[in-house]
């Protein structure tokens, strides 16, 4: 299965430094992720889960092992690919969405397409068209405070999306959310897996969120302990 895979991870370790402490987050972690597979991570606080999603996306460098995303060695790039890499290549989808509150929605969508040669009428085309596929279209022109928080979600997802990324990693993406609006949101990470193809991988607290996914990979200490379809 590895050579199908869209994410090949193999021996994977991280570690920190705490004053003369040295802490050790992930350990010697193996793990494939094929393309289109929707994965939900779990495990108690602490056990490596956040800090797994940060090195698949490119926001942190592991401490050794080797991590491989559609064929490319992104732990060998240099801070200046890695940052191009990840603008192609991964959409981000946070607990408390990080919208700008001075800008519409509309705009807070269009935030990532402004480091690409796309024109403004291109940029406003492809924002507009990811509101249309998370249901916000009529919402475009209205600030986050104008917003309820699961369409502030909805946006944040949009603006994951808007590039078309290779990958979607979702950081306790109900976290926030009423268990309606988090329903629904769900809703929206099952479609864009499963009639749009995206590769996605959620950490989640919450058995009932992880549900959705396609399987459940289960951390502790820094080790895969588990995982279950």
């Amino acid at each position: 299965m590895a050579e199908e895979s869209l994410v090949r991870i193999r021996g994977l370790a991280k570690d920190y430094k705490r004053g003369a402490e040295t802490v050790h987050v992930l350990h010697a972690l193996d793990l494939d992720i094929p393309k289109g597979d929707f994965l939900a991570l779990m495990g108690p606080s602490g056990s490596g889960k956040s800090t797994l999603l940060n090195l698949i996306g490119g926001l942190d460098r592991p401490t050794s092992g080797t991590l491989e995303i559609a064929g490319q060695r992104t732990d060998t790039l240099s801070d200046a690919q890695l940052g191009r890499w990840r603008a192609n290549h991964v959409g981000f989808v946070f607990q408390m969405y990080n919208l700008l509150p001075v800008l519409s929605a509309q705009r807070n969508v269009e935030l990532p397409l402004l480091l690409t040669k796309l024109s403004a009428a291109e940029r406003r085309k492809r924002a507009g068209a990811a509101l249309s596929l998370v249901g916000l279209a009529e919402r475009a022109g209205h600030k986050p405070r104008e917003l309820s928080g699961g369409q502030e979600q909805r946006v944040g997802i949009a603006r994951a999306i808007v590039s078309d990324p290779t990958i979607l990693l979702c950081d306790e993406p109900t976290g926030d959310l009423d268990r309606k609006s988090g329903d629904e949101i769900l809703d929206l990470l099952q479609a864009l897996n499963q009639q749009q193809g995206k590769t996605i991988i959620m950490v989640t607290h919450d058995p009932h969120a992880a549900a959705r996914a396609k399987r459940t990979l289960h951390l502790e200490k820094g080790q895969l302990i588990r995982e279950a379809a």
